[in-house]
């Protein structure tokens, strides 16, 4: 179960079960907070005052303001990025990449970028992005890399991991760097140029052209 698959009977370390209606409302607040405000200026004061439960109930159920943004970020992420699985592997690489890419423009690419920063100074931050979001966002992309390599083998030398990281590394770069933008240019070409040069091209649909 994933974190936006817990159903309102789930506890964490034991104690009553929560709330699938207070976990909303803590997580909308967070996001409604880090429209204005930054991760590291939020605090759970904040959140609770705004969401209209005690810091305790917070504390229940999150250990960390950490954990309290990466559950919020992770729960509206996963519903804008969704892996389609009814088309050709290519095709729906491509619709992944470019709805992450699109994310990470606005709201969602502040946050990510922000925790990425905390978790410079505190490791424990980044051990657990890496483990609630990373890991599992990485395994949905691979299991459909290596569909892909089912259909259309990947040239020697260049396994299912290189190519996500091809893939995936340049938003990462792009959005902490800021060297260059995530704008509808880079979005609409950079990964038609990645799966051509793996000899997939695309039609002006963005639909696989068959040889």
């Amino acid at each position: 179960m994933n974190a936006t698959a817990q159903i309102e009977t789930k506890t964490r370390g034991g104690g009553r079960p929560r709330s699938e209606a207070t976990r909303r409302s803590i997580l909308a607040a967070t996001m409604s907070l880090l429209q204005t405000g930054s991760v590291q200026s939020l605090t759970i004061e904040a959140i609770a005052r705004d969401s209209g439960v005690s810091k305790a109930t917070i504390y229940r159920w999150w250990p960390s303001k950490a954990s309290v943004v990466i559950d919020a970020f992770i729960e509206n992420h996963i519903i804008n990025t969704p892996m389609h699985y009814d088309m050709h592997p290519a095709e729906a690489l491509v619709r992944h990449w470019r709805a992450l890419a699109e994310q990470y423009t606005g709201r969602s690419g502040r946050i990510v970028s922000q925790i990425l920063a905390e978790g410079q100074s505190d490791e424990t931050v980044l051990r657990e992005f890496r483990q609630r979001f990373h890991y599992g966002r990485r395994a949905v992309v691979r299991e459909v890399v290596e569909k892909l390599n089912e259909v259309h083998k990947l040239p020697e030398g260049l396994g299912p991991e290189l190519l996500m990281d091809m893939l995936y590394a340049v938003i990462y770069m792009r959005l902490l760097w800021g060297h260059a933008p995530l704008d509808d240019e880079f979005i609409h070409s950079y990964p038609l140029a990645v799966f051509r040069l793996i000899g997939i091209e695309f039609d002006e649909n963005t639909k696989i052209v068959l040889p």
